[in-house]
């Protein structure tokens, strides 16, 4: 048998917590506008931090798959931006400590993991887990986003509705952790924010802070957010300039506009991922963003 406590190694002089939420968000698999990567990475810049546990990244990841980045200065290698998967604790606006799990999605030993995962829970006398990450959504920029929560029981998301029934997907750890600790009695919450798929690839600061207002309603926990407003603000003018600009992307906002609040209306009862009415694809819409941006390019340039 294999001791999952090797799979980390716990920093010193640890403090006593007194059942503090356990935020995680892994990268590499599905996020939509960066909402799960651009709120944790938000909290990290914002909040001052140490770390309390590091795992074992030479297990858990293939660098071949995911090669770091090495810098060669002249004639000699001088760095490598070596990937870490860590656990920090943090502290919120109001001074309530909680601890951040962020970093790779692991790539082997997914079960060891889980296990491992659950064993800091216990060490840390962790109350609750949540994760949050974006899905693209046939919606529109202008209008609220969304969101699907998920959780081990459901008191801890008060009935909140669904656009989902029963489906299959690729699993990924965050989705496993929920699962496997939600079977030991572990309290554990998702959150899914829903991203106009046109915007999908993109950095999405509105889905960031979408995830953060999303955790505090689910556990008290309060964040700084003025500057990732700030962010989002400026991203919206900016798609706003490029719509303007284009009649074919104010065509097709449009009619994803009408769509969704023929939706909302109750008058259409697909789910938003179905499109009911020939609408332009979120990779068509994206390519029609990127020609935008490259013909203001040109004349700029």
């Amino acid at each position: 048998m294999f001791d999952p406590t090797d799979l980390y190694r716990l920093g010193g002089d640890l403090p006593e917590l007194t059942d503090p939420v356990l935020l995680y968000h892994f990268e590499g698999f599905v996020d939509a506008g960066g909402a799960g990567r651009l709120a944790l990475g938000h909290l990290l810049a914002e909040l001052e931090h140490r770390v309390v546990a590091t795992f074992d990244v030479d297990r858990l990841l293939d660098y071949r798959s995911r090669r770091p980045i090495m810098t060669f200065d002249t004639d000699r290698w001088v760095s490598i931006d070596a990937p870490e998967l860590s656990v920090r604790l943090a502290h919120d606006v109001t001074g309530t400590p909680f601890l951040i799990m962020s970093g790779p999605e692991p790539d082997r030993e997914w079960e060891l993991f889980t296990e491992a995962v659950d064993r800091l829970v216990t060490h840390f006398g962790v109350s609750k887990l949540v994760t949050v990450h974006g899905i693209p959504m046939a919606m529109p920029h202008t209008r609220p986003l969304g969101v699907t929560a998920h959780a081990t029981r459901p008191e801890l998301i008060g009935g909140q509705s669904s656009s989902f029934g029963r489906v299959q997907v690729p699993g990924s750890v965050a989705a496993m952790i929920e699962l496997r600790l939600g079977a030991k009695g572990r309290d554990a919450i998702g959150y899914a924010i829903h991203v106009p798929h046109y915007l999908a690839q993109a950095e999405y600061p509105q889905a960031a802070v979408a995830a953060l207002e999303a955790v505090t309603k689910g556990t008290g926990l309060v964040f700084p957010t003025d500057s990732l407003r700030e962010a989002a603000e400026k991203t919206t003018a900016e798609i706003e300039e490029q719509i303007r600009s284009s009649a074919e992307l104010s065509t097709a906002i449009s009619g994803l506009e009408q769509q969704y609040d023929a939706f909302a209306a109750g008058s259409e009862r697909e789910n938003l991922i179905a499109e009911a009415t020939p609408m332009p694809t979120g990779d068509e819409l994206a390519a029609q963003f990127e020609r935008f941006l490259a013909e203001r390019d040109e004349r700029d340039g």
